[in-house]
């Protein structure tokens, strides 16, 4: 079992300083205000609830708490994305199951104003690096729109296997779904290396080649 609270960091091409790391008390007016200025932009790939129950985010310092006891409890690891200047988006695993499974889901967000820099790459690099290593999960799953191309174009370039289209998977934006279902396990060809991968541009941006050889 992985502990919390922890943090992962690297330094992308262009120098900037890129941290996965927990929420901190001291994020609450960035992050408010980041989530209220994205509200539309993050409307249509954001899951909520059929029924219409607890589809408004909680106040900033439960959500907090609420994130840390979950990782705690390991459930969830919850990280914010930090650019070097406070947060600019979010990156987290969550439905952690163990018993005869070790998976989790992987998802992210980015702040519209910081994006086309490749910070979302990088950030799911470290993601899938610290699950499949610190973390100790054998397979992470991302779960996709096929509108949402920008996020296809992530997966895609750090060489997750697709595995085809998920009928109704996930409630999204008034309705219930299809998503394009991407992997990786640990017997990936880059797993745990990802973001070293990267930094030597061994990564090929397409799925057509074979990532365990």
């Amino acid at each position: 079992m992985w502990t919390w609270p922890t943090k992962v960091s690297t330094k992308m091409p262009d120098g900037t300083r890129l941290t996965l790391r927990p929420m901190q008390r001291n994020d609450r007016e960035a992050w408010d205000a980041m989530r209220a200025r994205n509200f539309e932009w993050l409307k249509p790939w954001e899951s909520t609830n059929p029924r219409g129950v607890d589809n408004v985010s909680p106040p900033f310092s439960r959500l907090r708490r609420s994130y840390d006891r979950a990782a705690r409890e390991g459930r969830l690891v919850p990280f914010v994305i930090d650019a070097g200047e406070g947060p600019v988006g979010q990156m987290h695993l969550f439905e952690i199951q163990w018993g005869a499974r070790w998976t989790a889901s992987a998802g992210y967000w980015l702040d519209q104003s910081v994006t086309g820099r490749g910070l979302a790459t990088w950030a799911l690099a470290m993601l899938l690096d610290h699950g499949l290593t610190d973390v100790g999960l054998h397979r992470i799953e991302i779960n996709i729109r096929p509108e949402n191309t920008a996020s296809i174009k992530v997966v895609e370039r750090l060489g997750l296997r697709p595995e085809g289209m998920r009928e109704g998977l996930i409630f999204v934006d008034g309705a219930w779904r299809d998503h394009l279902t991407y992997v990786v396990t640990a017997e990936h060809r880059y797993a745990g290396h990802m973001v070293r991968a990267l930094k030597l541009g061994e990564l090929r941006e397409s799925t057509d080649w074979d990532p365990h050889n």
